[in-house]
């Protein structure tokens, strides 16, 4: 016998079904910086050596860990550092501090913790006489940067620290989220609470989305 979709096999105790995404991951980067060649341009254009690169990215890893601070500061927060990370699950350190400070929208909490990563070596080739950045791989620090929208529920920003690198939105309305909405609007009704569970995540049309990169775009900028 082959395998039967829940939908079908229960489809005389079903009344409709809701569609809708899971969860959208949007990442952004900045194109002429994110590959090798493109850094080494950037760095030939205005003149800086490549073995300087270090330094050049320097205080931008440092703005990046002071701001992170500053609005862990801010917000009464104390920032994390994990260092185990493939036993600690972020979703469950998510749902303690949910339920301890409420479905409010705001900078929820804020983690930096070390992780794989594509960075910039700087590099001389002998048999060529060029100097350049290259691509090199290794452990660094990342941050990582919850946050509670309004309207499009649990929002994370992750921030690695090679300049111009890879950022990454993932977008969750998260079960946790949906269920402090309910106790906090006191519905109690369970067909309401199933209508809520099933109506998933974040469901976006076109005008949606963009006010979705809009909203993402200011949480970025509040980062850095």
């Amino acid at each position: 016998m082959g395998l039967v979709l829940f939908t079908e096999g229960h489809k005389e105790e079903i009344a409709g079904v809701i569609s809708c995404y899971d969860r959208m991951l949007i990442q952004g980067t900045l194109p002429g910086l994110c590959y090798a060649q493109g850094m080494t341009s950037y760095l030939y254009a205005r003149q800086i050596r490549i073995f300087d690169y270090p330094r050049f990215a320097q205080p931008w890893r440092e703005a990046l860990r002071e701001n992170a601070e500053r609005l862990a500061a801010e917000q009464g927060l104390e920032m994390e550092f994990i260092r185990r990370t493939k036993s600690f699950r972020k979703e469950d350190k998510v749902h303690q501090v949910l339920k301890q400070r409420g479905g409010h929208p705001g900078l929820v909490w804020i983690f930096s913790a070390m992780e794989a990563c594509s960075s910039y070596q700087p590099w001389h080739d002998k048999q060529t006489h060029k100097t350049f950045i290259r691509p090199d791989s290794g452990k660094c620090l990342h941050y990582y940067f919850y946050f509670l929208d309004a309207k499009f529920g649990l929002i994370y920003l992750r921030v690695p620290p090679c300049v111009a690198r890879q950022l990454g939105w993932p977008v969750s309305d998260s079960k946790d989220v949906r269920s402090l909405r309910v106790e906090e609007d006191g519905v109690t009704d369970a067909a309401r609470q199933g209508l809520c569970r099933a109506a998933g995540h974040v469901v976006c049309s076109v005008a949606t989305s963009c006010t979705l990169v809009s909203r993402l775009l200011s949480l970025v900028a509040r980062c850095f």
